[in-house]
């Protein structure tokens, strides 16, 4: 007979955790398994939310978060009592006793928050040796090449180990080389309308491809999606961010080819519903460029039919891609991105309302108009929820009949 002690344990969003334990309890009760086997399979599983609650985790983590930064910092502060050689090599080697020890570690089946925590101090080292490197070699600090090439290594790290942290320090630097290679010579409001957009395509398509695979790091691919579609309708909005045209470059053609790669990919090997997630992004990146293509003119005082279409267009796209996110979220049950559609929805319906509506409609009528346009939009969002929700529910109950 198993000790329910030794088995290990599982960790389960909450939404599934209740619906596990209220399954088990009913079998339980029909007499299918014994109240002892209830009892191992109630232990073997725990909510996410309390294995992330670790107070030991969080000061591990960052610890290893400070002082990687801190070895970022002595590299750039030059480590001028030392050689060019000899900064390198003891950069090098701390980065290399991070990186095999993390790894020994979690070989060893340590403690996963000290293996996390030696993990991320990997991590970040790979961009102290990087700068060090090309300090050493006369390269300008903080070119794009650079701060790709420590997302590059991160990312690599992170899939090779399936060690997440390492991978979320390279998407975070990934992000900001995403945006900051195109735009190192020059810059223009379409531009970024369009990395922003094609940015959501690529994440979008790649969450879809790492599902059933690789479930945490499809859980911040796609939030990472969800992210930059709500900013790319956003910015798109803004009066006149697209009057400049589009600085057309290498790296922007090689960005945008990439991302469509990467959503053509998720839609050949996952058809069906899955694949609508990539198309959706697909289709928010268009409805973005030809709302930052709509030039109205940026004069706040001389409000006219256009602007006023402009802005019932630019709220409506939101709110229709906030409810899908809402959708998705309630599907996927991934909480992150219904908070996401409706604080984003928020903000983007305040800035909206004050920069059409307060030319017009001033002093306690422009509070009025805005809570009614809120009310509006939280009522359609909300019923959509829960809806959905409803509709999910049943198909759970008619499957769970049918057997």
């Amino acid at each position: 007979m198993n000790d329910s002690a030794t088995l290990t344990a599982h960790t389960v969003p909450p939404r599934r955790l209740v619906w596990l334990r209220t399954e088990v309890d009913s079998w339980s009760t029909q007499g299918l398994i014994t109240e002892e086997q209830a009892e191992q399979i109630r232990t073997r599983y725990r909510s996410e939310d309390h294995a992330r609650s670790s107070i030991g985790r969080v000061l591990l983590l960052l610890g290893g978060g400070f002082v990687g930064i801190g070895l970022i910092w002595l590299v750039a502060a030059h480590l001028d009592a030392l050689s060019p050689m000899t900064r390198f090599g003891a950069v090098a080697l701390l980065w290399l006793v991070f990186l095999a020890g993390g790894e020994v570690l979690a070989a060893r089946r340590a403690s996963p928050p000290l293996v996390g925590a030696a993990r991320l101090l990997a991590a970040l080292g790979t961009g102290a040796v990087l700068f060090q490197a090309a300090q050493s070699l006369q390269v300008p600090a903080f070119e794009p090449r650079l701060v790709g090439l420590w997302a590059a290594g991160a990312l690599l790290h992170g899939y090779l180990t399936r060690a997440y942290l390492p991978f979320l320090v390279g998407i975070l630097t990934g992000l900001v080389w995403w945006f900051m290679q195109p735009l190192w010579d020059s810059q223009s409001g379409l531009t970024v309308v369009l990395l922003i957009g094609a940015a959501a395509v690529l994440a979008a398509g790649v969450a879809v491809l790492h599902d059933d695979r690789l479930d945490a790091f499809a859980w911040t691919w796609r939030t990472l999606a969800g992210a930059m579609a709500l900013l790319a309708l956003f910015v798109a909005a803004i009066p006149d961010i697209g009057g400049d045209g589009i600085d057309w470059s290498p790296w922007l053609v090689a960005l945008l080819a990439v991302a469509g790669v990467a959503a053509v990919a998720a839609a050949v090997t996952r058809p069906g519903h899955q694949a609508l997630e990539a198309l959706g992004a697909v289709v928010v990146l268009a409805a973005a460029v030809l709302l930052a293509l709509w030039s109205t003119g940026a004069d706040s005082s001389d409000i006219d039919a256009a602007d006023w279409a402009h802005a019932a267009i630019s709220v409506a796209a939101y709110v229709g891609l906030a409810v899908a996110l809402v959708a998705l979220g309630t599907v996927r049950e991934h909480a992150p991105l219904t908070w996401m559609a409706m604080t984003g929805l928020v903000v983007f319906t305040t800035f909206q309302s004050f920069a059409v509506f307060a030319p017009i409609v001033t002093g306690a009528w422009l509070f009025v108009v805005l809570g009614t346009v809120f009310l509006g939009t939280g009522f359609l969002v909300d019923r959509a929820r829960r809806e959905l929700a409803q509709a999910l529910d049943t198909a759970t109950d008619d499957e769970g009949a049918t057997r």
